[in-house]
């Protein structure tokens, strides 16, 4: 039997694949509260994709994806990640700018589009943000990374990615000039508050212990 998802389906499925990252199950509680809607209406949805055996749900328990699930939450990512790319490198929209609009392209869903989209980008491994793009099989390539607050004094590194991609974020790195690809060194670290005096670009700057966790960066040994 084939199922058609809806948009509501597909945004549940994509969101209990960033929950359950580290975890053996998604609770009904850490779900409505991601999507801001009530336990009672996730319960609900549960049933409904428990039904079509995109997950695997225990009332009480909590529940996770099952093999189909995953793989429909990750077309769904694909997507949304290949979009936010064609946004960001050709039609030049910010990086703050892609995900809303990335949010109402992902649920277009022709296989055909997509693969060619893909190719038409070259096929990137990486969304503006750092994020990697499952390929049309599914597998997403992996990268070795660190916060910027565990990267040694002094050690060049490159910005890979940025794990807090609230628009807030991502404005405060832009007005810094801190992007993917930047290059830079932590300078120092200052006892008082934890903050970091990096080197980005031949400018000093200081940034705080916040911002600096959610920088991803990567270097060589």
């Amino acid at each position: 039997m084939t199922f058609i998802f809806s948009q509501s389906e597909e945004n549940y499925l994509k969101t209990i694949f960033h929950l359950q990252v580290g975890t053996e199950a998604v609770t009904t509680n850490a779900l409505a509260e991601k999507l801001q809607t009530r336990p009672a209406s996730v319960t609900d949805m549960m049933k409904k994709l428990n039904a079509k055996k995109l997950l695997h749900y225990k009332p009480y328990y909590g529940f996770y994806l099952s093999t189909e699930g995953k793989k429909i939450a990750l077309n769904v990512i694909r997507r949304h990640r290949l979009w936010e790319f064609f946004l960001a490198e050709k039609l030049k929209f910010s990086w703050n700018e892609v995900h809303e609009v990335a949010e109402e392209l992902e649920h277009v869903s022709s296989k055909k589009l997509i693969d060619k989209l893909d190719e038409y980008l070259g096929f990137p491994h990486c969304d503006p943000h750092g994020d990697p793009i499952p390929d049309s099989k599914g597998k997403m390539k992996t990268f070795n990374e660190v916060p910027l607050t565990d990267l040694p004094l002094n050690q060049p590194a490159e910005v890979r990615r940025v794990a807090n991609q609230s628009s807030e974020m991502l404005e405060l790195l832009q007005h810094k000039n801190i992007g993917i690809g930047s290059r830079l060194e932590a300078k120092k670290i200052f006892d008082f508050d934890h903050s970091i005096e990096i080197k980005i670009k031949s400018t000093a700057i200081t940034i705080s212990e916040q911002l600096a966790k959610n920088i991803l960066v990567s270097y060589e040994l």
